[in-house]
């Protein structure tokens, strides 16, 4: 237990990144954007996920899986720090390149150091575990850009500051925290090696299913207050509790996630959470207050669980892999960098945050086929 809460808060430090959400649409508002150059601010985070996370596998294996953890956060405390001392278009595009460095190292080494203390049977409802607590942070940073908003008449007032000592003391905590890593797995590898591993269809399965999840992720974080806006002519302030009610749902499922993964297996999470994130789309088309919030509260509790289901399943078809394919796996976040603007670009056509919706079907659809009986997911 002593081990597993130096990583549990630096799990709360992952949910730093959903910040750009909420973030997004204040600046948006802040800076007169267009649906298309607001959603590039997602891409400036999720891109690096794309371009270093296969590096970051390579790097854990020659200085372990904490000294990359502990590098993240590193990375993080400057993203965390030049809001607040400078606000601009450009100031806060610096802001998410680091914040996504930072996530990418974060997310690649994290997860398998949790394997080093957690195995077997555990592996899927700790991850969910870990899921949970990163949900904690992405619900309150929207709560905390509103309290901001009120009290100081600027959203980054006390929303950074926070978080900026949560990551100092994550970073003590998890550096005085002694963790043996399993050198048995660590083996020299290259990008011809980590990108070969997607010759394995199931490997290939769920890389595309990683990226439409975070798509689907990042897209209703920041398209529910759009919608909401557009749809019941809600001010921002208002329509921002939107992306906190979402997250206050996926935390719940993946609270709910470590008790059902454990006991029903992660093949009937995942239809039912499939499922969930479909009809949490359809009600979304409604115009109605009610409606719209069941639709984001079944997408939140849906989105909580596909993640481990997909990352545990990789890592299991490989287990002597284990770095590589948690390199390979995380480069598929960077479907939060493309779908977002995808919806940006859909909605501008359409004139519509229907647009949006329209994409996310399509990222839902992918996840529909991986419960077909071609893929096996159990």
């Amino acid at each position: 237990m002593s081990k597993l809460l130096p990583i549990m808060l630096t799990f709360f430090t992952m949910g730093f990144v959903d910040l750009v959400g909420i973030a997004t649409n204040y600046i948006k508002a802040d800076f007169s954007l267009n649906d298309t150059l607001a959603n590039l601010m997602p891409m400036m985070v999720f891109l690096w996920f794309f371009i270093l996370a296969v590096p970051t596998g390579l790097l854990m294996n020659k200085i372990g899986r904490k000294k990359t953890v502990l590098l993240s956060l590193l990375v993080t405390i400057p993203s965390l720090i030049i809001p607040i001392i400078s606000y601009s278009f450009t100031s806060m595009l610096v802001t998410f390149i680091l914040l996504g460095i930072g996530n990418t190292l974060m997310q690649v080494s994290l997860n398998p150091l949790l394997a080093s203390i957690v195995t077997g049977n555990r592996m899927s409802s700790s991850l969910t575990f870990g899921q949970f607590v990163k949900a904690i942070a992405s619900f309150i940073a929207p709560i905390f850009a509103a309290w901001g908003t009120v009290k100081f008449g600027d959203w980054r007032f006390i929303l950074f500051p926070g978080f900026i000592v949560v990551t100092i003391v994550a970073l003590i905590y998890l550096g005085l925290t002694k963790i043996e890593e399993d050198q048995k797995i660590v083996k020299a590898a290259s990008f011809k090696d980590c990108f070969a591993l997607l010759g394995d269809k199931y490997v290939l399965f769920f890389f595309l299913g990683i990226m439409a999840h975070v798509g689907l992720d990042v897209g209703i974080n920041t398209t529910a207050p759009k919608l909401l806006i557009e749809h019941l002519g809600m001010t921002l302030a208002t329509a921002g509790f939107a992306t906190s009610f979402y997250f206050i749902f996926r935390t719940a499922g993946c609270l709910m996630g470590s008790y059902l993964l454990a006991k029903f297996g992660d093949k009937k999470v995942f239809v039912v959470s499939v499922i969930m994130i479909l009809l949490g789309i359809s009600f979304l088309f409604f115009k109605d207050k009610i409606i719209m919030y069941a639709g984001i509260a079944l997408f939140g509790l849906g989105n909580s669980n596909i993640f481990p289901v997909m990352f545990t399943q990789a890592l299991k078809r490989k287990p002597t892999n284990q770095n590589e394919v948690s390199g390979l796996m995380i480069t598929g976040i960077v479907g939060g960098a493309i779908i977002p603007v995808i919806m940006g670009v859909a909605s501008d056509a359409l004139k519509s945050q229907t647009g949006a919706l329209i994409i996310l079907l399509f990222c839902v659809s992918y996840l529909i086929f991986l419960v077909t009986p071609k893929v096996q997911t159990n």
